[in-house]
C-alpha cells in the first residue's frame, strides 16, 4: 500500500481487502509451517517464550501455549489509545501477515480484517511496551479481543468484547499453530501510532508555513527572504521547498515589501522606523521549517517500510524451506523516528510560540495594540491570557523533547538486554503534536485579531485570506472579554479536519 491508500482506510473507512493471490499466500505459509514443525524444535511452537524457550512444551499442551502468551501478557495499565490509533495497529499486523511469511492461520486475517472494517476496537492500554519483542503487552490486548476476551470499543462505547461479538454474529478467533505469538509478536502498536503522529504532523508543517506567510503579511516584513536566489544557496532540499511555498502562498497579497521598491534607492533618514530587517522567527523560517520537511520525509519513508516488514518472529521462509530465528520485532527504527518527529514538532512549535509573542508583544511589533485588544487598554485584555496557555504548552513540549531512544533498560531476565522503547517514543510524539494543535489554534486567533486592528484584510494574500476567513468564521472579531476554551477546542478541530493541500 501507498501511504495514500493507507491514510484512504484508516481516516475514511475504505474497506480492507485481501486478493486471492495473498489469500493462498497465507494458506501456503500455514500448510508448509504446519508439517515442518513436526519433529523439530521451533520457537513459541513447541518452546515457552522469552527465557522460558529452554523449556519444551509437551505435544498435547501446544494449543494452550497460544492462548497462554495473550492472556499472560495482557497486563497494560495507563489509559486506553484512542481507536484511530488501534485502527491503525491492527492494519500494521495485517500488512505483516499478508507477506506470508508468519504462518498464521488464514482465520487471523479474515477476523483482523472484520474488526476493521466493522469498526471494533480493541480496549489497548497506552503502557506496558518496551519495544523490543515487538509491542508484547499491547498487541497481547489486541489479541485478547479477536479470541473473544477482553473489551472493545463499538459505536463509541467501551463494552465486553464477548457481548459485542455476539451481537455481530462473529465467532470468536480459534488460534493454531503459532498464531498467538505471530499476533502478539510485532512492531504493529508503535508503527500504528507513528502513521497517525505523521499524518497529523504533516498538516501542522503546512498550517506553520501558511502562517508564516501571514506573520509577514501583518509586520510587512520585505519579501526577499523567500527568494529562490537566496534559499538556493543553502543546498538543503526542504528549505527550497518552504521558500516555494511561502512564494506560493504570499502571492497576490499586497501587504508584503519590496526592497528593491522601498530600500534600493538614495534615502535622507539616519533612523528607519521600519525593520529593515525582521526578527528572526519571521524571516529565518525557511531555514527552520525546512529541515522539519526533511525530517518528516524521511519519517514517512521509515513508517511505510516498517508498514509493510515482516516483523515477527520466528520467520516463516516457504521459499528456502526453513524457519528463521531473529530480531526482526526489534523497534528502533521506529523509536529513533518518533524521537526525530518529536524534536521537529517541538522546533515547529517554538516557532509558531514565538511569532505569536510577535504579535502579541506591542513594543516589539510597534504597529498592534498590546494583545491585540480592540477594547479599552486595562479594562479588556484581548488574547493576553490565550498567549498564557500558548506558552505553558510550549514549554511542556520542550521537556517531552528528550530522548526516549537512548532509554534501553534490561528486562525479561535480561533476554531483552537492550530494547527500543518505540510506542514509549510514539506516545511522547504523540503528545507533543497534540501539544503543537493547541499553540497553533491560539495563534490563529490571534493572527485573525491582528488583521482587525489593521484592518488590512482586503490586502491580504488569497491563500491566507481564505485561512482568515475561516478563523473568523470560528471566532468572530473580539472586544469584550469573553471565556475562550470552546473558541480554541474549535479551531484545533479546524487545523485538524481542514481539506488541504500537503506541502509533503
Amino acid at each position: 500500500m501507498t501511504l495514500e491508500t493507507i491514510e484512504g482506510i484508516l481516516f475514511h473507512n475504505q474497506e480492507l481487502n485481501l486478493t486471492i493471490e495473498e489469500q493462498n499466500t497465507i494458506q501456503k505459509s500455514y500448510d508448509f509451517l504446519n508439517d515442518f514443525a513436526h519433529d523439530k524444535v521451533i520457537y513459541g511452537i513447541n518452546t515457552g517464550f522469552g527465557p522460558m524457550a529452554q523449556y519444551r512444551v509437551s505435544d498435547e499442551e501446544l494449543n494452550a501455549l497460544q492462548y497462554n502468551i495473550i492472556r499472560s501478557h495482557s497486563t497494560g495499565a495507563g489509559e486506553p489509545f484512542e481507536p484511530i490509533y488501534v485502527r491503525a495497529a491492527m492494519m500494521a499486523r495485517f500488512s505483516t501477515f499478508v507477506r506470508g511469511k508468519s504462518g498464521i492461520h488464514p482465520d487471523v486475517m479474515e477476523m483482523l480484517r472484520t474488526f476493521i472494517n466493522k469498526e471494533i476496537y480493541p480496549v489497548i492500554p497506552q503502557h506496558g511496551s518496551v519495544g523490543a519483542s515487538g509491542d508484547l503487552v499491547q498487541l497481547a490486548h489486541m489479541s485478547l479481543a479477536l479470541i473473544g476476551e477482553g473489551e472493545v470499543f463499538y459505536k463509541g462505547q467501551r463494552r465486553p468484547t464477548a457481548e459485542v461479538l455476539k451481537e455481530l454474529g462473529i465467532k470468536p478467533l480459534k488460534l493454531h499453530l503459532r498464531d498467538g505469538l505471530a499476533l502478539v509478536n510485532g512492531t504493529a502498536m508503535m508503527t500504528g501510532v507513528g502513521l497517525v503522529n505523521l499524518h497529523y504532523a504533516k498538516r501542522l508543517l503546512v498550517f506553520a508555513t501558511l502562517a508564516s506567510v501571514f506573520i509577514n503579511e501583518i509586520a510587512a516584513s520585505y519579501d526577499d527572504f523567500m527568494a529562490p536566489e537566496l534559499n538556493q544557496l543553502k543546498c538543503h532540499k526542504g528549505q527550497d521547498i518552504i521558500a516555494q511555498k511561502m512564494r506560493e502562498y504570499a502571492s497576490g497579497g499586497q501587504c508584503m515589501l519590496k526592497r528593491e521598491v522601498e530600500m534600493y534607492h538614495r534615502h535622507q533618514e539616519n533612523v528607519f522606523t521600519h525593520k529593515v530587517q525582521p526578527y528572526y522567527s519571521l524571516r529565518c523560517v525557511p531555514q527552520i521549517l525546512g529541515p522539519i520537511f526533511d525530517t518528516l520525509g524521511y519519517t514517512e519513508e521509515t513508517l511505510v517500510a516498517e508498514f509493510h516488514a515482516v516483523d515477527d518472529n520466528p520467520i516463516v521462509d516457504i521459499d528456502t524451506q526453513t524457519v528463521y530465528h531473529g530480531g526482526n520485532f526489534h523497534g528502533d527504527y521506529i523509536s529513533f523516528e518518533m524521537d526525530k518527529l518529536k524534536l521537529a514538532i517541538v522546533k515547529l512549535t517554538v516557532l509558531m510560540e514565538r511569532q505569536l509573542n510577535y504579535i502579541c508583544h506591542d513594543r516589539i511589533n510597534g504597529i498592534l495594540p498590546p494583545f491585540c485588544n480592540l477594547g479599552k487598554l486595562g479594562l479588556n485584555y484581548g488574547i493576553q491570557a490565550m498567549q498564557f496557555t500558548a506558552t505553558s504548552t510550549t514549554a511542556e513540549s520542550q521537556s517531552l523533547a528528550n530522548s526516549m531512544y537512548v532509554h534501553s533498560i534490561p528486562n525479561n531476565n535480561d533476554n531483552q538486554d537492550v530494547v527500543s522503547m518505540g510506542t514509549n517514543s510514539a506516545i511522547l510524539a504523540r503528545r507533543v503534536i497534540d501539544n503543537a494543535y493547541q499553540v497553533m489554534a491560539v495563534y490563529m486567533i490571534g493572527l485573525a485579531q491582528a488583521v482587525d486592528c489593521l484592518k488590512t484584510e482586503d490586502k491580504l494574500a488569497p491563500k491566507t485570506k481564505a485561512l482568515y476567513q475561516d478563523i473568523r468564521q470560528l471566532v468572530p472579531v473580539f472586544v469584550e472579554d469573553t471565556p475562550k476554551y470552546i473558541d480554541i477546542a474549535n479551531v484545533i478541530h479546524y487545523l485538524k479536519t481542514k481539506k488541504i493541500e500537503p506541502i509533503l
